[in-house]
């Protein structure tokens, strides 16, 4: 088949805006506090005795520094919003295209895009596909190549199957010896970009969610 565009991976903003906001909100109660204190000091102050200015000086200062660690942590807190919806906005592009991951994979009629790869040095493919509950039901000798095949959603002897989410696995051997057994990516569509307070995810038909991490390659839906 026409190799698919590969697709590198998405970098995505993790962002901290819960940590962000409690400190944030922690520098301003006491902010609010000192602001108190120095005005009852100022207030209550012996007129015969006033607060040293050298004093009174270093209190300024420190108020001063109070009110901008705050200012800094609000404008962090903008620029973390902003630079997460600006990786909301970049996937926003991927949203009705096929990601080709490890993931299970929705049948609704139409063909279905798998790309195994057989471990090296292997002799024999056998890929088999399982159902929602987890039941087998498929298994079928394949040629030993890295190229992708078409599943037309049917069972082991041919039977069409219904509707539903499938997930296929690949066991590689070499002269009756099990190499490996190894989850088969498949194309399957991309229906919405969500954040979340992990990063942004990915899902796709028929509800799995993926990261960006996940996806080796997209393309177009045909």
């Amino acid at each position: 088949m026409t190799t698919v565009t590969s697709a590198t991976t998405a970098t995505t903003t993790t962002t901290t805006g819960a940590s962000a906001s409690s400190s944030s909100s922690a520098i301003s109660s006491d902010f609010d506090t000192f602001l108190k204190m120095l005005t009852t000091q100022l207030e209550n102050q012996d007129p015969l005795n006033p607060v040293e200015s050298t004093d009174f000086a270093v209190q300024l200062a420190t108020f001063s520094g109070v009110e901008q660690q705050t200012l800094t942590n609000q404008l962090l807190e903008s620029m973390t919003s902003q630079l997460g919806l600006m990786g909301m906005a970049q996937l926003a592009g991927w949203v009705g295209m096929e990601a080709r991951v490890a993931a299970p994979v929705y049948y609704e009629g139409e063909p279905v895009t798998l790309a195994p790869n057989p471990a090296s040095g292997a002799d024999t493919a056998i890929l088999i596909g399982s159902d929602s509950d987890g039941n087998e039901v498929y298994r079928q000798s394949i040629p030993v190549s890295a190229d992708t095949i078409e599943w037309n959603g049917t069972d082991s002897a041919g039977a069409p199957l219904p509707e539903g989410s499938y997930s296929f696995k690949l066991e590689s051997y070499n002269n009756g010896t099990l190499l490996s057994d190894d989850e088969v990516e498949a194309y399957t569509r991309i229906v919405e970009a969500q954040g979340t307070s992990d990063g942004t995810v990915l899902v796709l038909k028929g509800g799995s969610r993926v990261t960006t991490d996940d996806i080796t390659a997209l393309r177009e839906t045909p």
